[in-house]
């Protein structure tokens, strides 16, 4: 009987896993974690930042909010957006979301 049965071989109480093994598994987690979550989203501040700065008088933008305007005056920390002729909004540069081509805001009317 022994042919189709191998005996039980009696096992130590110590743990036989090796710990090298967690450290590996933990390090590979935080390694996949950093390249598809905080990479990109560094990525995208780092783009959004650069275009924060780049803004300039005569650039059609559209705020988080939803505005769309044409950028009359640039300060500091706020820009100034006309929105309809005579009619002027202070929105702060980082809530700018995108920059339009020029002549989007004509195209619209």
């Amino acid at each position: 009987m022994n042919f189709f049965i191998s005996d039980a071989m009696a096992q130590s109480g110590e743990a036989a896993a090796n710990p090298m093994g967690s450290f590996i598994f933990i390090g590979v987690f935080f390694v996949i974690m950093y390249f598809m979550l905080i990479r990109p989203q560094q990525k995208r501040m780092k783009a959004h930042n650069e275009m924060v700065t780049a803004l300039g008088v005569g650039d059609e933008v559209i705020t988080n909010g939803g505005t769309l305007g044409a950028i009359v005056t640039v300060d500091e920390s706020f820009i100034k957006i006309e929105v309809a002729p005579g009619t002027e909004i202070h929105v702060q540069r980082s809530a700018v979301a995108k920059v339009l081509p020029k002549g989007t805001i004509k195209s619209l009317k």
